[in-house]
């Protein structure tokens, strides 16, 4: 697989694991289980918008909670989640690939037939150029019950590419590390 499919990859399943779990600093109602459709539109940012599915289940996303919170816990020095009388609203400052990432993100929905993430972040990047500022929005909603073909922790991209989240951790080890 070339490095930038699987960078992109790899940037989405932390995406679907973020978008359902935000700041992993406070344990977030677990999603419906069965096949979720995931709507990613990004304004600067070059990650193409992009519409995935996600099969899953209880086990599966707090599996998801629990592997990517250490992962959280070293590269962000800063993670508050407070709830809100519509959701949740998050802050973080993390540090990747060099560049320190600052972001607010609002969770509203359900967690069984929808919810949304919106994001604002800003990635100074240091010498490699200026800062660039993002928004992400990601709505999900839930499809009903997983294809026949699916197991929890599936998720099928863009172009059919289709990954289990619990095999993500196996190719972190051919990206560069920091």
């Amino acid at each position: 697989m070339r490095r930038p499919l699987l960078s992109l990859v790899l940037s989405c399943c932390a995406l679907v694991v973020l978008s359902a779990h935000g700041a992993l600093a406070m344990e977030l109602p677990t999603r419906k289980a069965g096949l979720w459709e995931m709507k990613v539109v990004k304004t600067g940012s070059p990650i193409p918008d992009m519409t995935m599915q996600h099969c899953t289940d209880e086990t599966t996303d707090k599996d998801m909670n629990n592997s990517v919170s250490p992962l959280a816990k070293q590269i962000c020095s800063k993670q508050d989640v407070q709830k809100t009388a519509t959701g949740f609203v998050s802050d973080s400052v993390c540090s990747v690939a060099g560049m320190s990432i600052t972001s607010h993100s609002e969770i509203v929905g359900d967690f069984n037939s929808a919810y949304t993430v919106t994001s604002s972040s800003r990635a100074d990047r240091g010498a490699a150029g200026p800062p660039r500022d993002a928004t992400t929005k990601i709505e999900a909603k839930w499809l009903g019950a997983c294809k026949p073909d699916q197991k929890p922790g599936d998720i099928v991209m863009p172009g059919g590419f289709k990954l289990n989240v619990k095999d993500a951790e196996k190719l972190k080890g051919l990206l560069p590390q920091k």
